[in-house]
């Protein structure tokens, strides 16, 4: 048995993930492969698009540097599934003025099936201006509720945090920062709940020598929480010492044990006794509403000693406990690193009449796929309700202490994930919402590269701004439709309308999956120009702005400019909070001409973030 928080088994632990993507991607899929493959040259990329292929839950864009090959799945360096949701898609990995050639695999629960017909493309070099794109929004459409698949559920350290004594990094006061935190997503992006590991952990729940529970720490911890106005996830992890067949079988900075129960049944009791006395403490009708998920990435060895068919038991054994005691609460798995084990758990389910209520799953450094294909097949073949399907991890790198999550860089990329999930997912969670983490250890200094979209400190990140500004957009959503070079690929928009159509606001991001560019690109830099239609002839409007890039909304940027360093100084928190703001930026007026028309044109470079606000006078 290894203890997987040494420093040897983090390594294969990050580097895991990676190997099980690649993995399952290499079997041959019943999918057609996808038809009507183009490659457009473009300023620093080429852009791919394709016809989608009915069932497919994703694609794998491969390419080769010569035309007959080899061909290779394309890595844009994320470090998880390589497999993209849907088209288009922009490569940016690339030298201007060289060509490359191109096929596409449509993905789906068996893996990659066969390859498209080929293409080329040549990415130009630029003129060293800005190329340009166009986005049309359509304000005369009856706008539609945008789903706000981010505000369902966000991802925090393990509870426990909330009655933590004494200090933690940097000298913080670690319950009231994690405490903080939380407030902050409730208040400013409008999270409704919040998963955390380790629901079972042994300053939550105690076994006692007649194998009852005490349940005394997790109250503490629950009443705390939900004080908060915010639910809890469930997340029925990680087994109690007493319970395990191998207690030494643990992961991360404080030893969480992963193995197998050694009795079964007793598994299945403290399930069942954490729901009774759940319902009898906050109340049966409040409890409906959580949603219980069950263990967290089992398909990963550092988080499960056992096998997928051992993980199928345990889900079975706590999800039939759960249901045993109430039917409405929502019961779900299987909780995977890299979009993996899904199909088998439904199937498992249909097989053994098993509920799940919704699917859970895990990628990073891409837009989640498309499960629906599953879950829609899982609903015919049972006649069942069709489970609902939730990211319950998601973020820009599955690497602790990786840059790119202190970057502006991530703030494109969590707008291209969040509009791609809000037709194929029901909920697609940030992992996680502070730096006050310490599953590897504590962060060793401010900018350290923490999953958190808060600092220690609770500086808002780049990421955090993203979401801030997606919860901004007011009114219910209208066409805004992207044309140019590398339009709905690396630039993209959504908008919406205000009830009375006096108020206009617009999210333009300029991004790229490539994280060999975190440090930014000018060649795809962009020239965008909203064009508007359907406001009121003759009617003016006040625009205003707000941004975030390398130099707006970047809080480390800030903290570099004071000399960096490990931590700050009370005068220099004091700066960097009174910094921590995105201002609203007034520009020219528009009035609609009489067809009721008018356009604005600005710069978004890459990596960045525009917000349009018009208000009609």
């Amino acid at each position: 048995m290894t203890d997987t928080t040494d420093k040897s088994a983090r390594f294969d632990w990050e580097q895991r993930i990676g190997v099980l993507s690649d993995q399952r991607l290499t079997g041959i899929g019943a999918l057609p492969a996808p038809r009507g493959l183009t490659a457009d040259h473009g300023a620093g990329l080429v852009r791919l698009d394709w016809q989608p292929v009915e069932g497919a839950l994703g694609y794998l864009v491969h390419r080769a540097d010569h035309a007959d090959g080899p061909f290779r799945p394309l890595d844009h360096l994320g470090g998880d599934v390589l497999a993209v949701p849907h088209p288009p898609y922009a490569d940016t990995l690339v030298e201007p003025g060289r060509t490359y050639w191109y096929k596409v695999a449509t993905w789906s629960d068996e893996g990659a099936g066969a390859l498209s017909q080929t293409v080329s493309g040549t990415p130009a070099a630029g003129d060293g201006r800005p190329a340009a794109v166009t986005v049309s929004v359509d304000a005369a459409t009856e706008p539609v509720p945008m789903p706000d698949v981010w505000r369902r559920m966000i991802g925090a350290e393990h509870f426990s945090l909330l009655v933590r004594d004494g200090p933690g990094p940097g000298g913080s006061d670690v319950a009231q920062e994690y405490g903080q935190a939380l407030s902050i997503v409730r208040d400013e992006i409008g999270v409704r709940s919040v998963r955390a590991h380790g629901t079972f952990l042994p300053e939550m729940v105690r076994v006692r020598a007649d194998g009852s529970f005490d349940f005394s720490g997790l109250d503490e911890v629950y009443d705390r929480f939900l004080a908060g106005g915010l639910r809890p996830v469930v997340e029925l992890s990680f087994m109690p010492t007493e319970l395990a067949s191998d207690p030494q079988y643990t992961v991360f900075y404080y030893k969480a044990v992963v193995s197998t129960p050694k009795d079964w049944d007793h598994w299945g009791d403290l399930c069942r006794d954490l729901t009774v006395h759940l319902r009898e403490r906050y109340g049966p009708d409040e409890v409906a509403t959580w949603e219980f998920e069950v263990w967290n990435e089992a398909n990963l060895q550092v988080f499960w000693n056992g096998t997928q068919d051992d993980y199928h038991r345990l889900y079975e054994v706590a999800a039939r406990a759960v249901k045993s005691v109430d039917e409405r609460i929502r019961v779900g798995g299987p909780s995977s690193a890299a979009a993996g084990w899904v199909g088998a758990l439904l199937e498992y389910c249909r097989e053994r009449d098993v509920p799940v209520d919704f699917v859970s799953t895990h990628t990073y450094g891409n837009a989640p796929l498309d499960f629906r294909p599953l879950t829609r097949s899982f609903a015919k073949a049972t006649d069942k309700r069709e489970p609902e399907i939730l990211w319950t991890e998601w973020g820009v790198t599955p690497t602790h202490f990786h840059r790119v999550s202190d970057a502006a860089f991530a703030a494109p990329f969590v707008l291209r994930g969040m509009k791609s999930a809000l037709a194929s997912t029901d909920c697609l969670s940030y992992w996680v919402a502070s730096d006050q983490f310490e599953e590897l250890g504590w962060p060793p200094k401010l900018f350290h590269g923490g999953f958190g979209l808060l600092t220690v400190g609770n500086l808002r990140k780049p990421r955090f701004w993203a979401l801030y500004l997606l919860s901004q957009l007011s009114g219910g959503r209208i066409p805004a439709v992207a044309s140019g070079d590398g339009a709905e690929a690396t630039v993209e928009a959504l908008a919406t309308r205000s009830e009375d159509g006096t108020t206009v606001d617009v999210l333009v991001w300029n991004g790229t999956l490539d994280q060999s560019k975190i440090d930014g690109a000018t060649v795809l830099d962009r020239s965008v120009t909203i064009s508007v239609s359907g406001l009121r002839p003759g009617m003016t409007y006040q625009v205003s702005s707000r941004r975030v890039d390398e130099t707006h909304g970047n809080i480390q940027r800030v903290w570099d400019g004071f000399g960096g360093g490990d931590w700050p100084d009370a005068s220099q928190w004091e700066a960097l909070h009174a910094a921590d703001t995105l201002p609203i930026e007034p520009l020219a007026q528009l009035t609609a001409d009489a067809d009721g028309a008018a356009s604005v044109t600005i710069t978004v470079p890459m990596p960045g973030i525009r917000f349009l606000r018009l208000a009609g006078r």
